[in-house]
């Protein structure tokens, strides 16, 4: 059963659980301010669940390669969308700065 580490909380789920539906049962959120209400719920075009991610998920997604290399985000940050990976392993969460978290 895999952990997730954000925000100073210890979260547990299964391999392969959506890492955005993770955080928001866990009352968390991938999410910065006012982007917590205003987002595409998970559907990957508006990119405020950017977040790094240390451990294994899945792979970028097209919708997630094209977001990511769609201003204000540059795919070099390495971020990733919460809404797009699949938890595999044990995962640390850093969430940045920004409307859309792309202050790295």
């Amino acid at each position: 059963m895999p952990t997730i580490k954000f925000k100073g909380e210890i979260i547990n789920c299964q391999k392969g659980d959506n890492l955005r539906k993770v955080l928001r049962e866990a009352n968390l959120t991938p999410h910065n301010g006012e982007t917590a209400w205003f987002n595409c719920k998970g559907f990957g075009s508006c990119g405020t669940c950017a977040v790094e991610i240390y451990g294994e998920v899945t792979p970028l997604t097209k919708m997630e390669k094209w977001r990511l290399n769609f201003p204000p985000h540059e795919m070099k940050n390495g971020l990733r969308l919460a809404c797009q990976c699949e938890v595999i392993s044990d995962l640390e969460l850093k969430k940045y700065d920004g409307f859309w978290g792309q202050n790295v």
